[in-house]
């Protein structure tokens, strides 16, 4: 009988070290972590490739984009949508959130660089910037310069080469760049400006021209920790996960330039 309670107590001493180790391991997994980014349009295929890379290596961790003009996601990260981190097309709109220290300025680096590129059909005649004053040339897509950074650049490189007051009446104003190469392969522009990552993988158009070095201010994707996020640790691991090499690889491919520092 003794040898029984013996076997009996033992038994239950292995059932709660058992027990024991199972909730310690159940503790230490890692919480669910859902990270929201808001990024420029011109950033999509990009991202999308980075995020089921990130995803793969972090089981917690789930991004959600906000694709949109960058002076759009500005006025939302203003107004109190929710972000984690934003990358923006251009320094004037982290600028601004840096001014109403919305974000983590520790956080903020310079990710990217791009070019601007002039674009048509693949069937156009158009040969240069030039050709853009010609009777054939009807509509010209470019994004609105208050809220998109490539259409601000646009604006910057036609007053730089004395066409935007020629070619004003025909320009088309997107919300964003995407929507601006959506015009040009649909045919409801006959060109149009945009970043040369967003020709990549596109057969209805061809680049025409790169606008002239210095024809407009440098193009730089600025990216930072917003200050509101629950998540600031894992924002920061997120962002120093696209400032690796191998983010680089995968940006470079789809048309991208990196920068090699940051100050």
């Amino acid at each position: 009988m003794l040898k029984k309670f013996l076997l009996l107590g033992l038994m239950f001493v292995v059932m709660a070290v058992m027990a024991g180790c199972g909730g310690g391991q159940q503790q230490s997994g890692a919480s669910p972590v859902d990270l929201t980014v808001a990024a420029a349009a011109s950033l999509q295929d990009a991202a999308v490739e980075l995020k089921d890379i990130y995803e793969q290596r972090h089981a917690n961790v789930k991004i959600t984009y906000n694709f949109a003009s960058s002076g759009t996601l500005q006025k939302q990260i203003e107004e109190g949508a929710p972000a984690d981190l934003f990358v923006s097309a251009g320094k004037s709109q982290m600028d601004a959130l840096s001014a109403k220290e919305l974000i983590v300025e520790s956080t903020r680096k310079d990710l990217l660089g791009n070019e601007l590129v002039l674009i048509a059909g693949q069937d156009s005649d158009l040969s240069g910037f030039e050709g853009l004053t010609d009777p054939g040339v009807v509509r010209i897509g470019i994004g609105e310069p208050e809220t998109v950074p490539a259409g601000k650049y646009a604006k910057e490189a036609l007053t730089y080469l004395d066409l935007w007051g020629k070619i004003e009446t025909k320009l088309v104003l997107a919300k964003d760049v995407r929507q601006v190469l959506t015009y040009v392969e649909t045919g409801n522009a006959e060109a149009g400006l945009v970043y040369r990552s967003d020709t990549i993988g596109s057969e209805k158009i061809k680049i025409v021209a790169a606008a002239p070095a210095g024809s407009h201010n440098p193009i730089v994707y600025p990216m930072a920790v917003v200050k509101s996020t629950k998540y600031q640790k894992e924002a920061e691991d997120l962002a120093g996960f696209l400032v690796s090499d191998e983010a680089a690889r995968v940006f470079e491919k789809y048309g991208f330039k990196t920068i090699e520092s940051n100050s």
